[in-house]
């Protein structure tokens, strides 16, 4: 493999495109352009296509379509979410000190509001106490906050037990299931989720377009953040973007075929990676490694800072934390809401592979971060 040849292990920061979902959204942009509010035929064809990819999208998290609200992303689901919600009669939000920061930027623009916010923090493996949420819910707290899995560390939380215990306090629980969608199982009503949020960027389908899912109990009390022309129930008003609804529609219908397969062979990469990686003296893993996501190993290099490392390898892609906040030198949150220093943060690397990722590829990511380690001590 030569040095020209890029290899890509950021995958939780976005995703290629798979071509079988750039061919079923090619016609969109071409000669089926109708606005899909429109009355005439054109315009129903192309509603009936939105409706067909709500089904998909409602099919792979184990929704209704009418619970599907069609966004520009998850940061946008997030703030529809939290910020739809300002006109009940609760004024208390809980959350986690290592969530993305759509989530924690939102929710200080609550706190300025008026809103009460209480910001649990993280144990030294990111599993979130569940007795402490327990007792940090009030009769006053309107929504609970947890994201399902962490987009640096990729430790995955007890959905289903937080729910639980969300419900029993008669609050709505939100989940910001971005890095979990089209990797792993996940189901709404199983889990017992009102509000989930989601981006088809993270699993292979085009940017800009997301989904806000709504229990029945959530939809009732949310507002609407954009106002227009009413598209959307009312509830996210603008013109659909539809070439990316259909992308994000035929990406969930292959994750629901394709993600067991995919599951199997990028954690065994992910596996070979890391196993080798922690052969370099004092390296470690940041965050639970049980609980976690195949695709993600987030290690620290004692002694090298994580940003010489990534300039140094040139092709190789990899993060020092958030894609949103890479481009700050600031520690990444997550890891210092682990207890990690602020050096130890800043000498952290996250790798996360993806389903275009071979074995070749992770051949040559160790033995280069392998000699640049060396190098970079010395």
């Amino acid at each position: 493999m030569s040095l020209q040849q890029t290899i890509y292990l950021d995958n939780n920061a976005t995703t290629p495109l798979d071509k079988r979902v750039l061919n079923a959204m090619l016609p969109y942009f071409t000669h089926s352009y109708a606005n899909a509010s429109s009355a005439h035929l054109a315009g129903l064809n192309i509603n009936e296509a939105v409706q067909e990819a709500a089904w998909q999208v409602a099919n792979l998290i184990g929704a209704t379509p009418e619970e599907i609200i069609f966004t520009s992303g998850a940061t946008e689901s997030i703030n529809l979410a939290i910020k739809g919600l300002v006109n009940q009669n609760k004024k208390h939000i809980v959350t986690v000190s290592t969530e993305h920061k759509a989530v924690l930027d939102t929710c200080q623009f609550m706190e300025s509001i008026g809103f009460e916010l209480t910001y649990l923090p993280a144990t030294f493996d990111g599993i979130l106490d569940l007795q402490l949420l327990n007792d940090s819910i009030t009769n006053q707290t309107l929504v609970v906050i947890v994201m399902m899995v962490n987009n640096e560390i990729g430790v995955i939380q007890d959905i289903d037990a937080i729910a639980e215990i969300v419900h029993s306090k008669n609050s709505l629980f939100m989940c910001d299931a971005t890095q979990a969608v089209g990797k792993m199982a996940v189901d709404v009503q199983k889990s017992g989720i009102d509000l989930l949020s989601l981006s088809a960027h993270k699993f292979y389908g085009p940017k800009g377009v997301g989904a806000l899912y709504l229990s029945a109990q959530a939809k009732i009390k949310l507002a609407p953040q954009i106002h227009g022309g009413g598209q959307q129930r009312k509830l996210r008003s603008g013109t659909l973007n539809i070439p990316g609804i259909i992308g994000l529609g035929k990406v969930c219908e292959i994750a629901q075929e394709e993600m067991k397969t995919d599951q199997e062979r990028i954690k065994n990469l992910r596996d070979q990676l890391e196993k080798s990686l922690l052969q370099i003296e004092g390296s470690f893993v940041n965050g639970n490694t049980t609980n976690r996501i195949y695709n993600t190993s987030n290690i620290c290099f004692p002694g090298v800072n994580s940003e010489s490392l990534i300039l140094a390898l040139q092709n190789i892609s990899v993060s020092n934390g958030s894609s949103c906040s890479a481009v700050t030198s600031e520690p990444s949150h997550v890891l210092k809401a682990l207890g990690l220093s602020d050096e130890n943060a800043l000498n952290s690397i996250r790798f996360s592979l993806g389903k275009f990722t071979t074995e070749e590829e992770i051949l040559v990511v160790i033995k280069r971060i392998c000699d640049l380690v060396g190098q970079l001590r010395s």
